[in-house]
């Protein structure tokens, strides 16, 4: 890589950090909110959160690939989790929907879909707790890649993606969380700290971590996979806190 490319590289991540960290987010609706966060960092984003959404490859490669089924991405942001799959896989896809709020990420989302000439895939400006498969049809996985905690009626976006899934489907999601102060058997322990710091943190640019979106997921469908991790911030070595995240892939019981 040329010098002009990293700095490059740089020059914009540092557009990203600031949109992250100091741009104001405007906007009386969510949809507003979300445009205005992300409309200046798009051109960028996916290089950026290559480093920081970890996990998105586990949760694409944990869901099982059924010629014809249908898949819906909620939140899908640029629809860049589907590069995360083999492309013969993706291409005996019946169907996927990229589902997002968002016009802007829409827009990079739609650029992906003709570069890579993917045929079955299309993307809808809809709101994940209220958009349903056209004509009642159910559909074989629902994901969400880092889109709950940017939904504030998230559970509402669990069920309406539990009502939209055939009995036997899956949903995959991968986020950052918090645990609850004893979250159980077989699940991950966190600090005060951890489950102080981070809400706070997150919540600046509108994300709300919850200690209830984990548990939910488990009464609401069949457990098939469950990783706990906790990953760096990056351009932040120093940084004393790692930020947990989760990927989990359950099961609509038959």
């Amino acid at each position: 890589m040329t010098t002009f490319s990293k700095l490059s590289n740089l020059s914009s991540d540092m557009k990203v950090l600031y949109c992250m960290a100091l741009r104001p987010v405007r906007g009386k609706t969510h949809e507003e909110r979300l445009e205005s966060f992300y409309s200046k960092q798009v051109d960028a984003y996916d290089r950026f959160r290559k480093r920081l959404l970890t996990g998105r490859d586990e949760m694409m490669n944990s869901l099982p690939v059924h010629p014809g089924d249908i898949w819906v991405d909620m939140g899908c942001g640029t629809g860049a989790n589907l590069t995360m799959l083999a492309p013969e896989k993706l291409a005996t896809l019946k169907k996927i929907y990229l589902v997002d709020l968002t016009e802007s990420m829409l827009r990079v989302a739609d650029e992906r879909i003709a570069r890579m000439g993917w045929n079955n895939v299309e993307t809808l400006h809809a709101d994940a707790t209220t958009w349903s498969p056209q004509g009642g049809e159910q559909v074989d996985a629902v994901l969400f890649s880092y889109s709950l905690t940017m939904i504030p009626d998230w559970f509402a976006a669990i069920d309406r993606a539990y009502e939209a899934l055939k009995p036997g489907g899956l949903i995959g999601v991968v986020d950052f969380y918090i645990a609850r102060k004893y979250p159980g058997e077989r699940r991950m322990r966190q600090s005060f700290s951890t489950r102080w710091f981070w809400p706070i943190w997150f919540s600046l640019d509108n994300l709300f971590l919850s200690n209830d979106i984990l548990p939910y997921l488990s009464r609401k469908f069949e457990e098939v996979t469950l990783l706990e991790r906790a990953d760096r911030l990056p351009y932040c070595p120093i940084f004393w806190k790692k930020m947990p995240r989760f990927v989990f892939v359950g099961r609509k019981r038959v």
